[in-house]
């Protein structure tokens, strides 16, 4: 019996290729189907890799991105991709260690169009040298992930953390955070503390601290907390009352006087006769006027130098110093605790001093700076318009604070 095969249609549904037949016999009619999966694209950096074929490799000690590029474009060509804007890609900045990888057309001549380098775990440029020189840069996407750290101290916060594989960058940002309020360098053993926190990942791996958004610290038997709120655009930290965590220095130590000498490279000195750098700003006024602390610290020193007199330095936290020179008494010890405002000491003119003032002397980072030039962060509280919201997010942070209870006191 003859057999006749008649192709009648082609049907395409979501994830199958459905393709039918009738078959005319000399009886029923039969109907055949075939199934195929719909192949879904993997991409690597862009790239479908059923497209193109890559070829992995590592920056080498020594190694140029010129050396690298060569074997698949001419020298002319190079210099042309390669003086692409700094701020895409700095050919000078490529570090040995870091991986590159070379994009290949699948095709019979296997053409080479582009090399990926990736700058750090998120970042990466991509040149491309097919049909058009020109070079991108972009960054890998970034996941997310809230967690909660506990921990006591008995050294350090930072060997705290490190035992629990946590980034030092936490440390510091907690330091930062607590600045005014803690001093970081004297924590006692038996503290201890809870942050909650964003970790960022790349891929599923962690590559470093997103933000912080709520800390709970003990500390001298005293409890201190800090939450993130954004208000006006910028997020800042407040206490559980919505006051601002950071404390703006005062502008002048003295409630009233006049700047008399300003902080310079080369000033000729009145007493020594002689050019030389004044690396403070210089307050006239009447002997006896009180001189006030600028920040919140401890009096790291209290004593008479021959050059500075009678003088005063205060450490506000990791970061900044204050000093206060040429005072006629000096009213706090070495080790006191004092507040922004306090009074510390008197004007004078003792040590190299031609008349009544404080040179006032200005710390960050152990390099001494003109404090006028500083930005120094605002210390405003929660908005009264904003406080219901504040309120609301502070009980949310709490309660993911108190998820997971260790301390008693929290």
């Amino acid at each position: 019996m003859k057999k006749n095969l008649i192709f009648l249609g082609l049907l395409v549904v979501t994830g199958v290729v459905a393709v039918h037949y009738t078959q005319i016999v000399d009886g029923p009619v039969y109907l055949a189907e075939v199934e195929e999966e719909t192949v879904t694209p993997e991409y690597f950096f862009g790239f479908d890799k059923t497209q193109f074929r890559i070829q992995h490799d590592t920056i080498q000690k020594g190694q140029y991105m010129s050396d690298i590029l060569l074997p698949f474009i001419d020298y002319t060509k190079i210099q042309q991709l390669l003086s692409c804007k700094k701020d895409v890609f700095d050919a000078r900045s490529i570090r040995a260690g870091r991986p590159y990888h070379i994009v290949h057309r699948k095709d019979s001549a296997d053409k080479p169009v582009a090399l990926i380098y990736e700058k750090d775990a998120l970042n990466f440029a991509i040149l491309h040298f097919a049909d058009s020189l020109y070079a991108h840069a972009d960054a890998k996407e970034v996941e997310y992930r809230e967690r909660v750290a506990e921990g006591e101290i008995k050294s350090c916060l930072s060997n705290t953390l490190s035992e629990q594989g946590l980034s030092q960058a936490l440390s510091v940002n907690m330091a930062e955070i607590f600045a005014w309020t803690i001093d970081f360098y004297k924590l006692n053993e038996g503290d201890h503390f809870k942050v909650l926190f964003d970790e960022r990942y790349v891929e599923n791996e962690s590559i470093g601290i997103g933000e912080v958004k709520a800390i709970y610290f003990f500390h001298k038997k005293k409890e201190y907390k800090a939450f993130a709120f954004e208000q006006n655009g910028k997020v800042d930290y407040f206490d559980e009352k919505g006051a601002g965590m950071r404390k703006a220095f005062l502008k002048s130590p003295l409630k009233f006087g006049r700047m008399s000498s300003a902080y310079s490279g080369r000033r000729f000195h009145p007493v020594q006769k002689r050019f030389k750098a004044h690396k403070g700003t210089d307050y006239a006024a009447a002997t006896g006027t009180p001189i006030l602390a600028t920040g919140d610290g401890q009096v790291i020193e209290a004593r008479f130098k021959s050059n500075n007199g009678n003088y005063v330095k205060i450490r506000h936290n990791r970061t900044y110093d204050t000093q206060y020179l040429h005072m006629s008494k000096i009213k706090v010890k070495n080790g006191q605790q004092v507040k922004q405002g306090d009074v510390i000491g008197y004007v004078g003119s003792t040590g190299l001093a031609t008349g009544p003032h404080v040179c006032y002397r200005f710390w960050k980072n152990g390099a001494q700076i003109d404090h006028r030039k500083e930005d120094f962060p605002s210390s405003d509280p929660v908005l009264k318009a904003n406080m219901a919201a504040y309120n609301t997010s502070v009980k949310q942070l709490e309660t993911k604070l108190e998820s997971a209870k260790l301390y008693a006191g929290l």
